[in-house]
């Protein structure tokens, strides 16, 4: 990925997106990519609120039937790593795919704040995270997306086409920064040393 030092801002935002119980049903949504994602996710948790700057809880409320993430699932809870590590932070509740078409509004919130740095993390690397740190970077912020702190599934398309979790997570990370979009980072740039 890369290999020069990250520059953090001290009011870089941490979005912590969708990291909720009922992405632990895999019989609903199939084989994962990236177990190390939770453990990088809780790393980074730690390390931002240890600096002192703001922390963003994202929690999809899917309207799609069955969803093991509608409001009234078990499965809409976050997960708790999350959980526990959420004490000052901002919830922001969503029905699609971008954090920023949620509520409270988010583009408002840091803007209020002055922030200009986003770090996204969380489930799924190709689905909200990809489509957050998109509209964050056309939106004008600095984008940083630790790949080791997100993690998807196995996703089918049409006509047969399919691909892995790894594959999708590689489309991701070649949009983001090929698109210009982010900069695509590991959990370890991230840490304070």
């Amino acid at each position: 990925m890369t290999t020069t030092a990250i520059e953090i801002a001290p009011n870089s935002a941490l979005l912590v997106i969708d990291v909720q119980k009922g992405f632990d049903e895999e019989s609903f949504w199939g084989p994962r990519n990236n177990p190390a994602a939770e453990d990088n996710i809780a790393a980074l948790m730690d390390d931002w609120q240890a600096a002192g700057r703001p922390v963003v809880l994202v929690q999809h409320a899917s309207v799609q039937p069955g969803s093991v993430l509608a409001a009234d699932h078990p499965g809409h809870a976050f997960k708790d790593l999350v959980e526990k590590r959420s004490e000052g932070a901002l919830v922001v509740t969503k029905t699609v795919n971008s954090a920023f078409y949620g509520t409270p509004d988010l583009a408002d919130w840091l803007k209020a704040r002055g922030i200009g740095q986003l770090v996204l993390v969380g489930i799924q690397t190709n689905m909200c995270v990809e489509t957050t740190a998109r509209m964050a970077g056309n939106l004008g912020y600095d984008v940083l997306v630790p790949l080791d702190a997100t993690h998807t599934f196995d996703l089918a398309g049409p006509a047969g086409l399919a691909l892995t979790a790894d594959e999708l997570a590689t489309a991701t990370a070649v949009n983001l920064q090929g698109g210009g979009f982010a900069r695509v980072v590991t959990t370890a740039d991230l840490l304070a040393p």
